[in-house]
């Protein structure tokens, strides 16, 4: 029985590739250059991709043995999951690899907001010595609203408990229990010090930010998305920032990235970054192994061939 052709489109770690190696026919290509994904998806059992390909209903129109599609990490934002599940495809991904990596990088972009860190870094790579202009905020004390409590929303508050943080959470789905408080998305940006978002994009998630929004929070309150781009009315959000309405905004998210259109990374109160929330070697190891051992698990499922008659 010839073995099941996995397609890598994007880098994975050595040991989950030498997983796939021991029982697959393991194939290399850039997901980038579309013709040739298109060539090596003609014969494709499965599919194993990042971030950098692209699997929309092209791509799988040219792929008619698929049966998985693997995304190592943890949203599906570049995967067409509706054509997939029409055509019996099926999707994996690996939730829990980046939690603790988004988590903590969430709390340090929330510290060098409130203590202006990377504006203080440049001015003094520039000579200065402007310690008066760089008056922070302590945490303690302050409330923080996390919008989203689910795996990266639950670590995010348990860290920032630690600093002796009032937590506000808004998730209409999620179980509160313990030392944060539910309240409603209104209330939660009105009395936040700061607002971190760690919610999955969806049509209901898409623009949930928007002016009214960034209105009804404090002018001198910090916003924070290491989510998803999009959440984030990014031109309601500019003017906000511009015309003083709101302190300041940390972004490692951006509605289209590389973020070429976007007026926010160059505005002097925005901490910008690039997309950096899953880049820990811990994290990508993790993503990597969950998602190759999803693979191989939906490969088994696979009937063996009757036999060919001699």
């Amino acid at each position: 029985m010839p073995s099941p052709i996995v397609i890598l489109s994007d880098a994975l770690p050595d040991d989950a590739v030498a997983a796939l190696k021991a029982t697959c026919d393991v194939r290399h290509v850039d997901g980038r250059d579309r013709p040739a994904l298109f060539a090596a998806l003609s014969d494709a059992d499965a599919l194993i991709v990042r971030s950098g390909t692209r699997v929309d209903s092209e791509a799988l129109d040219r792929a008619p043995r698929l049966k998985v599609v693997g995304r190592a990490g943890v949203g599906l934002d570049n995967v067409d999951t509706a054509t997939a599940a029409e055509r019996g495809i099926t999707v994996v991904n690996a939730p829990d690899s980046n939690t603790v990596s988004v988590a903590e990088l969430t709390v340090g972009l929330i510290l060098a907001s409130a203590r202006h860190l990377t504006a203080a870094a440049r001015s003094l790579e520039a000579g200065e010595w402007r310690r008066a202009d760089f008056v922070g905020l302590e945490l303690a004390g302050r409330t923080v609203g996390i919008v989203g409590y689910g795996r990266v929303g639950r670590q995010v508050a348990r860290r920032l408990a630690a600093f002796d943080m009032r937590i506000l959470v808004h998730d209409p789905y999620a179980d509160t229990a313990g030392d944060v408080q539910r309240a409603g998305l209104d209330e939660l940006l009105a009395t936040s010090d700061v607002v971190t978002l760690h919610l999955p994009k969806t049509p209901a998630t898409t623009g949930l930010i928007g002016a009214r929004e960034l209105s009804l929070m404090r002018p001198t309150a910090y916003l924070v998305n290491t989510a998803r781009g999009g959440i984030v009315d990014e031109t309601a959000l500019a003017e906000a920032l511009r015309e003083g309405r709101l302190n300041g905004a940390a972004l490692d998210v951006y509605a289209t990235e590389p973020p070429v259109a976007s007026p926010l990374p160059a505005l002097p109160n925005v901490l910008g970054i690039p997309h950096l929330g899953a880049s820990t070697p811990d994290a990508q190891l993790r993503a990597g192994r969950d998602v190759v051992a999803k693979v191989l698990a939906e490969l088994a499922q696979l009937p063996t061939p009757a036999p060919t008659a001699a």
